[in-house]
Parts: structure tokens; C-alpha cells; sequence
């Protein structure tokens, strides 16, 4: 753990309390009103040396300390995507705050583009694993053996598990995909995406694996959901932007957080 996660701790238990964390939740588009139902304590990124920029319009960039359903909670408000300053390894320092405030695992969401004709715009996909299409990783440079991270389970079966009981409860569809990690920012060609179904990617988006990655090699366990806005290009006549995805995105944050909810309220 570095340096800078002690003293962020340290600071972080100044203003939120002692009392270990639970789990993290990283917020993706349409689901940040979900911090402000913490009852806690926010502290903004810029309050936070080594925080990530998140700059992106549609994200909060606070970190919300605090009780949610019954479970003690760390909530990023906004991710760094790579697009934004090209690192990779952005959510680093967040990530290792998170371990060294206590949680044992992280729970992400994104929006994304849908690759299959049965999981449509306000649907949500539960991660089952991911390909790096990017190629991207945010290891590379890390000086120890401990970089080799095995990647077999990155997304752990049993809170997958969890997680798809806590859909059934609430009623909700919760299909298992593989999601597809494009670096963006400008979105994927019609050709791109032919390529990432050959691959057997289900979904695509633009951020996620990075955190998957980071996570994994803290220790931390992972899950994620994502929220579909739109079906990626060259499988509609939509028209694909960021404006579009801030406004599709509600329609599956909602759904989103009942099963978040759900799955907090039973955790053990």
C-alpha cells in the first residue's frame, strides 16, 4: 500500500469516522444521485491529493463515506476514464484507499453499448468477464512479481451470484455478458464492433477493466453491472453521442439501484 493511501485513510476516518468500509461502489452515468442516499459523509475528490481528475460531465466527483441499507459504504461519485489524460492506472491511489479503509470488495457500474439484439437500451448486463480490446493495462510499470496478476475469476462468482439473486428478488433481468473495454474517447466503428462480437464481447464501453485490474491486484474481490444506453454502432439507427448516453442512461440506473439496494440490505 502506498504512502499517499496511509495518509488519505487517515484523513478520510478524520472526517467520516473510524468504522471499517464494507464494500466501494464506482458510479457510471445516470446512477450518481445514488451517492446523495449515503447517509454520511462526502468529501470531494479535490480534497483528496492522488484522486482522480473525473472531469467527465454527468459524474459527481465526491467520495461518499457512510451507511447505505445497513451496509458501511464507500462510493466514487465519478471514475478517471483513460480517455480523459491516458492513464491506465488512474484509479490507482482511489482503489488503494478503498482497500486501506477496510472493504474486501468492489462493486462498478457503467453505461454501455450493446452488442446482442436481446439486451436493449434500459437493460442491464452483469459482467460475467471482459476482454481488454484496448490493450491497455494499468500495471505496466509496477516494479514487483506481484503484477502477474491471475485474471481467471477477475469477476467473482459468488457476488455475481449475490448480485443475480438480489435481480431475481426485485424482479429485474440480469443477463451475464462479456464486456468489451474500448479506450475512447470517440466511439467504436461499425467495424470495430463486427470485430469485438467475433471476439465475444457482449457489451462495449469505455471504462471498468482498468478498475477490474487494479481491484484484483489489491486483493480486492469484483463485480460489475452494466447499463445499457444504446446499441452500439452499426446495429441501429440511432445516433450514438455522450448527450445521448447521459439521457438513455436513467432508464437502467433505477433498476440499478434496486438491486444494489437489495443486494446491501442482505449482505453478510
Amino acid at each position: 500500500m502506498s504512502r499517499n493511501a496511509d495518509d488519505l485513510t487517515t484523513l478520510i476516518r478524520s472526517r467520516a469516522g473510524a468504522e471499517p468500509v464494507r464494500a466501494g461502489l464506482i458510479l457510471g452515468s445516470g446512477l450518481g444521485h445514488l451517492a446523495g442516499a449515503v447517509d454520511g459523509v462526502a468529501i470531494p475528490y479535490a480534497d483528496l491529493p492522488g484522486f482522480p481528475h473525473a472531469a467527465v460531465s454527468g459524474h459527481n466527483p465526491n467520495l461518499v463515506i457512510g451507511t447505505l441499507e445497513g451496509t458501511r459504504v464507500a462510493v466514487f461519485g465519478a471514475r478517471e476514464h483513460y480517455y480523459e489524460r491516458g492513464n491506465p492506472a488512474a484509479m490507482r491511489t482511489a482503489l488503494e484507499t478503498l482497500k486501506a479503509l477496510g472493504a474486501d470488495h468492489l462493486i462498478a457500474t457503467n453505461a454501455a453499448g450493446s452488442l446482442r439484439p436481446d439486451i436493449r437500451p434500459g437493460d442491464l448486463m452483469l459482467l460475467s468477464d471482459h476482454i481488454n480490446f484496448s490493450g491497455l493495462n494499468p500495471l505496466i510499470g509496477e516494479p514487483t512479481d506481484a503484477r502477474f496478476v491471475p485474471m481467471g475469476d477477475a469477476h467473482d462468482p459468488a457476488i455475481r451470484a449475490a448480485l443475480q439473486a438480489a435481480a431475481q428478488a426485485q424482479d429485474i433481468p440480469l443477463p451475464q455478458g462479456v464486456y468489451a473495454w474500448y479506450s475512447g474517447p470517440s466511439f467504436e466503428t461499425p467495424a470495430e464492433i463486427r470485430a469485438i462480437r467475433i471476439l465475444g464481447g457482449d457489451a462495449v464501453g469505455m471504462s471498468t477493466v482498468p478498475e477490474v485490474i487494479l481491484a484484483r491486484f489489491l486483493g480486492l474481490r469484483v463485480a460489475a453491472i452494466s447499463t445499457i444506453t444504446n446499441m452500439a454502432a452499426g446495429l441501429s439507427d440511432e445516433k450514438i453521442s455522450h448527450e445521448h448516453t447521459k439521457a438513455m442512461a436513467p432508464l437502467g440506473a433505477a433498476k440499478l439501484e434496486r438491486i444494489l439496494r437489495h443486494y446491501l440490505r442482505h449482505l453478510r
